[in-house]
């Protein structure tokens, strides 16, 4: 178990937040687990630490949002959501991490932008696009399985659904349960699942299981726009640290 205090100082503030968000919107928070906890280890370690405690807010997660989701979006994104998780699989030791968040950033940021400063603001809901959410899938599987980072990509597809709050957070609960499983047996065969990184994520588990639980809570209460509102802006603040993570780390 890793003993630093100052590991803790970033790692049970970044559990919190991911978890509270997890339960609330959905996983759109998971993001900055990673990028918190790598203030004191290394990103590599943070991810590894972080995907059994994200497994375990996913059990919170399913129960309570349980009986509410989209099927015919699951059934578009998952299967390529997977491909995409096998993709980083076998580039691991290749991709750059940097240019993935740098891209996915200005991805995620001209989204949010657009939202509110485009030619034309509709909050008409859209319909699903097959060929979209393929495209979506698979680069959000990907981008979860380098650093945990596939939330601004899927909400790319299914913000515009503009779905009902419970159906929303419900699906993505389990497109990221799913997701998440599926990196398990890569994230095994890379060894990334040392005994002090599981004993770690199990210390972390309890605030983490208690702030998803919370945040499953306040959820229920948000009405339709109070909830995309929130969605929207934490898309943007999301793309932000994705743009300064990347290119800090590509340009130094």
């Amino acid at each position: 178990m890793i003993t630093d205090s100052w590991f803790y100082l970033f790692a049970v503030p970044a559990v919190v937040l991911v978890g509270f968000g997890k339960g609330s919107f959905g996983g759109a928070a998971a993001i900055f687990g990673v990028p918190l906890m790598s203030f004191a280890i290394s990103p590599v370690q943070a991810a590894a630490i972080m995907l059994p405690v994200l497994l375990a807010m996913d059990v919170i997660g399913l129960y309570a949002w349980r009986g509410t989701f989209d099927p015919k979006s699951l059934w578009i994104l998952l299967p390529s959501a997977c491909i995409g998780v096998a993709a980083g699989w076998l580039l691991a030791s290749t991709a750059n991490d940097d240019l993935v968040r740098l891209v996915v950033g200005l991805v995620a940021f001209s989204f949010a932008v657009n939202h509110w400063i485009g030619p034309v603001r509709s909050t008409a809901p859209r319909g699903h696009n097959v060929v979209k959410g393929w495209i979506c899938g698979a680069l959000s599987g990907f981008t979860s399985f380098v650093s945990h980072a596939g939330g601004p990509i899927y909400q790319l597809y299914t913000v515009p659904l503009r779905q009902e709050p419970g159906i929303y957070v419900g699906t993505a609960i389990i497109f990221f349960a799913a997701v998440n499983l599926a990196k398990v047996p890569p994230y095994l065969l890379l060894g990334q699942f040392s005994a002090e990184n599981l004993v770690t994520a199990a210390v972390l588990t309890p605030p983490a299981l208690a702030a998803t639980y919370a945040g499953a809570k306040v959820a229920r209460w948000m009405n339709a726009e109070l909830f995309y509102r929130i969605i929207y802006i934490l898309i943007f603040l999301v793309s932000l640290k994705l743009l300064w993570d990347g290119a800090v780390g590509l340009f130094g």
